[in-house]
């Protein structure tokens, strides 16, 4: 079998969720002895993309990279979205070059013009579109980002509604795709986001007299770091606790505390999972995601996990390993910080435990892929 993946960029060359997730994709089809064409592009990467350094040598036989620029910005406004659909229509002429896979797997908005020519006639197999937290489509976090989202809405209904099917990580993401973009059920297929199992931390089963707690995320708007440091600048002064945050926050968003540190942007697998390890719960506060990646890992790791229902953020955590709240609200992540830090030991072990049980039982990619080649086999 042969899949082209097409996509906005992989980890580690373009950093990002989504950009995870297609690695691990085309990494775990490889394994599965998939034949891969991977469409993908980066920008100002020290690495060499044609190389493929982050794959085993047996994984390589089974793919084939083809770098995609993607097209430079004109500043002006809507120059994301124009970009992308010319990045769509180079990606199509490279694809043109190849022979015919039996399934194309398209991420976010590359698969535009891919369906502008199928639906013109051309002869194309099976198109999927993948779009990870439809944020256009979720709570805005401020006039400009619902802007935005104006913007990109038509783009995304667009290539939910004439591609043949579309993946969905469950939840409130495919509550989007079917009751806002008016996609037909029998055309949504739902799979999850996975983890490698050589993520699974058994060992974080104990407590520290100082409890751990962590943020792993970019800075923008919609992660919630405000609320988040709004909480902390309360509880610094009341509970006893050691914060991390991991990603670039500017230096006028930092709270200045012996409790709180700032690591910084790490890309180093290993280091970040010596913090997640030593960790006791994971913040996750946006206004919207898909099925973040960073409450997976911190699962994986044996964290307890406090984030917003958001997309499919439901999937992954409960009252059983957390806390699970209605909105990136400051008053309620105080409060849910505050029980963490508070509650009693066997309850917070119960919780990173359930994590860890989870993540074994429904998210470990080896499982995961399975689904998704049983599904392209039953279409192709």
């Amino acid at each position: 079998m042969k899949i082209a993946l097409v996509t906005n960029g992989i980890w580690p060359y373009v950093i990002g969720g989504m950009e995870k997730h297609s690695y691990y994709l085309c990494k775990f089809l490889a394994q599965k002895g998939v034949y891969i064409d991977l469409y993908h592009t980066a920008k100002n990467t020290k690495y060499d993309m044609n190389k493929l350094e982050f794959f085993t040598e047996a994984e390589k036989k089974f793919i084939t990279p083809i770098v995609i620029p993607f097209p430079p910005s004109d500043g002006l406004p809507g120059h994301y979205l124009r970009a992308s659909k010319k990045y769509s229509e180079h990606l199509y002429q490279a694809y043109q070059q190849r022979e015919r896979p039996d399934f194309i797997y398209t991420k976010g908005m590359t698969a535009w013009y891919f369906l502008k020519q199928k639906l013109k006639g051309e002869n194309l197999p099976p198109i999927s579109v993948k779009v990870h937290g439809y944020e256009m489509f979720q709570m805005a976090p401020s006039w400009k980002a619902k802007l935005g989202h104006y913007l990109l809405r038509p783009i995304f209904r667009f290539v939910n509604q004439k591609a043949d099917y579309v993946f969905s990580y469950g939840g409130k993401i495919t509550d989007i795709i079917i009751n806002q973009l008016h996609v037909d059920s029998k055309k949504v297929v739902e799979i999850p986001t996975g983890i490698d199992a050589s993520w699974v931390y058994e060992e974080n089963n104990k407590l520290s007299d100082v409890r751990k707690v962590v943020f792993l995320g970019r800075y923008e708007r919609r992660k919630g770091v405000e609320e988040l440091s709004a909480a902390l600048n309360v509880l610094k002064n009341t509970h006893q606790f050691q914060f991390h945050f991991i990603g670039q926050i500017p230096d006028d968003k930092k709270i200045i505390d012996s409790k709180i540190i700032y690591h910084g942007v790490i890309t180093n697998a290993p280091e970040i999972q010596q913090i997640l390890r030593n960790s006791d719960i994971l913040v996750c506060p946006s206004y919207s995601e898909g099925m973040p990646n960073v409450i997976m890992e911190a699962m994986a790791s044996g964290c307890a996990i406090i984030a917003t229902d958001v997309g499919a953020v439901a999937e992954m955590v409960d009252d059983t390993n957390g806390w699970l709240l209605p909105k990136p609200d400051v008053q309620l992540l105080t409060k849910a910080i505050s029980e963490a830090l508070t509650c009693d030991a066997q309850r917070l072990i119960a919780c990173k435990q359930k994590s860890i049980s989870k993540v074994k039982k429904q998210f470990l990619w080896q499982n995961v892929i399975d689904k998704l080649i049983s599904h392209i086999n039953s279409v192709k």
